[in-house]
């Protein structure tokens, strides 16, 4: 008697026909293009309020004071963030991905190229800084539904042990808009003199977002929806209340993934944001330098963080992750210690964001496989927001802070160690997913 075929799933089956492999790679595409894109977005204003905002929108003040007040509006991108998190994580569970993805890369890339043609604060007074401010918390809320969309749209047309690789694509987006930032930046800064790039050179980087928007919105035009939301949608089984659901059932996953991000998001606000204030105030190095080091361990993450979720799929999440945090927090106080010179301050970025990788690349697997299907967007941009907040935004203020007290980088280690602590904890509360089948929605 001839037997039927065993129905699969596309979440959980460890083969796949060609439809849903196309689907999977145009997936991939269009998570990793318009995560790079977008984080091109937050990235530039990351490194233009490192270099030139504290002199254009707060002037008048010490360095270290203008630059803490630029890293204030720096803040207020995270800030923004659980907003981002709460609307579009909701309308992602509730309308579908594809649709609220097109939506916050919109938000992002208006945001932008907005700022690209702000007054300053010589020619406008605090309305300079107020739209800053204003076109800083637009950007925020876009990427805080960014995130838990991306990262679903690849893992959720991913295989059977392999989803640590496929949700990796959302996170190369950030060290490719580093570096796609910060070599437009370079490229500006040693075409121009200082006199041009403090007074439109810098302007050119955020006005280019609108090519590179468009790019993004082309690509995730033409993509499907993906299949676990398909499901959803048949079975009329989304949510109706999804945030009020996550945090009546889902509290424990909610609280671990939270707790996961904090080490990531402090580690690389220290070698991707802050370490180009440090190079340039206490080195006394050039912006060009600074930014090399930054360009040079971005490169280098593009290649990890992959090779990191893959490592996650064969020897288990909280393995890999865990040697990024004690790496982290170990190498954050090495760094202060030997970085003196161009080359030194290289190595410690370098080394910095590998150990942000090992934690990074397993991330978007890790906190997605905390939620069921059905509050699976709504629960990992929650956590993403929520994590923003606690790590990212504060860390480059306390960094300045402490570097004008304290006048030693230990401070700011011991910061870091503390963070990565709290990542570990957070990856003992998680749950480690050793098959990805109870990740189907049929289990969900």
């Amino acid at each position: 008697m001839e037997q039927s075929p065993k129905e699969v799933h596309p979440m959980s089956s460890p083969t796949t026909d060609a439809p849903e492999r196309r689907g999977l790679y145009k997936a991939f595409a269009a998570s990793l293009s318009g995560t790079s894109l977008e984080w091109y977005d937050f990235a530039v204003y990351s490194s233009a309020a490192a270099l030139v905002f504290g002199d254009l929108f707060f002037p008048g003040s010490e360095p270290l004071t203008g630059t803490l007040q630029a890293f204030g509006t720096y803040a207020v991108g995270y800030i923004a963030r659980p907003l981002g998190g709460i609307i579009f994580g909701r309308l992602g569970d509730v309308i579908g991905r594809k649709r609220v993805l097109v939506a916050t890369l919109l938000l992002i890339g208006v945001a932008t190229f907005c700022i690209g043609l702000l007054p300053t604060h010589a020619q406008a007074g605090a309305l300079a800084p107020t739209l800053l401010v204003v076109l800083r918390f637009a950007q925020g809320v876009g990427v805080g539904g960014e995130w838990g969309g991306a990262v679903l749209l690849s893992s959720e047309f991913s295989q059977a042990g392999q989803r640590g690789f496929w949700a990796s694509a959302a996170q190369v987006g950030p060290p490719l808009g580093t570096l796609l930032a910060n070599g437009v930046l370079a490229l500006l800064a040693g075409l121009l003199t200082e006199a041009q790039f403090l007074s439109w050179g810098w302007r050119v980087a955020f006005l280019l977002s609108a090519v590179l928007v468009a790019f993004g919105l082309l690509i995730r035009s033409k993509l499907e929806e993906t299949p676990v939301f398909k499901e959803l949608e048949a079975r009329g089984d989304r949510p109706t209340a999804p945030v009020t659901e996550v945090l009546r059932t889902q509290r424990r996953p909610l609280i671990a993934a939270i707790l996961v991000r904090v080490g990531p998001d402090v580690l690389y606000a220290m070698f991707a944001v802050f370490v180009l204030t440090y190079a340039t105030k206490e080195l006394d190095m050039s912006r060009g330098q600074a930014v090399t080091a930054v360009l040079i361990g971005s490169a280098c993450q593009v290649g990890l963080i992959p090779f990191s979720g893959y490592l996650s799929d064969r020897y288990g999440r909280r393995l890999i992750y865990g040697i990024g945090a004690v790496g982290g927090a170990v190498w954050s106080v090495a760094f202060f210690a030997i970085a003196s010179s161009l080359g030194t301050l290289v190595l410690g970025v370098v080394v910095g964001l590998v150990f942000h990788s090992l934690m990074y690349g397993p991330q978007a697997a890790f906190v997605s496989e905390q939620f069921t299907a059905r509050l699976r967007y709504t629960g990992s941009s929650l956590a993403y927001t929520f994590a923003g907040v606690i790590g990212g935004a504060l860390a480059p203020l306390a960094f300045t802070y402490f570097l004008a007290k304290a006048g030693t980088g230990y401070v700011i280690a011991l910061y870091i160690v503390v963070a990565c602590v709290i990542t570990l904890v957070g990856l003992r509360l998680g749950r480690a997913v050793v098959d990805d089948e109870d990740l189907a929605v049929s289990r969900a």
